[in-house]
């Protein structure tokens, strides 16, 4: 027969305790928060109250001395400037570039192969240049023959700029756009062809530095 455990029928004070009564707190709530203070380096007085201030926020809100993850990264809060340039559409026009006729004796005698040279007046001239809608006609000076020396490449101009150019020069599409765009380009490249040669002209005739000891 197995034995018949006795039921409890008054209440014990010990248990009774141990339960919140009103507005007296929990026996452990304290060394709790003395746990979190001493892990977050943050005094018990002020987690007690963090907890107290949490509780009463309504959903929601944040309370004042919190911050919320996306206030607190920087990715999030900051951009990088885009500039004006980088929004502009652009369009691609392939362009052939030759040396003038009258280019052609320095450019033969200045000791560095004519083709570099065509090619780096090209880079100077078109570095920070920008298509006006103002159109320009080709120049009549003569090209040099000599097929060698021409430089190619695409240049990225202005979409806007050259939808102008367009609708004034040539409404049916039925031009290059090189020819559009020549007339302001050619003259800058031949400019600079001229600049590297007298540069060229300079550096060979200066005195040679003596050797440093």
């Amino acid at each position: 027969m197995r034995k018949k455990i006795p039921t409890i029928t008054r209440p014990d004070p010990a248990y009774a305790a141990t339960l919140q009564q009103g507005d007296r707190e929990i026996p452990g709530k304290e060394d709790e928060a003395q746990v979190t203070a001493t892990k977050t380096g943050t005094p018990s007085a002020d987690v007690d109250a963090d907890r107290h201030e949490a509780e009463r926020a309504p959903d929601g809100t944040v309370a004042p001395h919190q911050v919320t993850a996306e206030s607190s990264d920087p990715h999030t809060s900051l951009r990088a400037p885009v500039s004006a340039r980088a929004l502009s559409p652009t369009r691609k026009i392939d362009i052939r570039v030759n040396a003038l006729e009258r280019q052609e004796a320095a450019l033969e005698t200045c000791g560095v192969e004519p083709a570099h040279v065509v090619r780096a007046a090209l880079r100077r001239a078109v570095k920070g240049w920008q298509l006006s809608p103002v159109f320009a006609p080709a120049a009549e000076e003569r090209r040099t023959r000599n097929t060698q020396w021409q430089a190619r490449t695409s240049l990225a101009v202005n979409a806007a700029s050259l939808d102008v150019l367009l609708r004034e020069q040539d409404p049916l599409d039925v031009l290059s756009k090189w020819a559009l765009i020549r007339g302001q380009v050619e003259p800058l490249i031949w400019s600079e062809i001229d600049a590297i040669l007298e540069e060229i002209a300079i550096r060979a005739a200066s005195p040679h530095e003596p050797n440093a000891p």
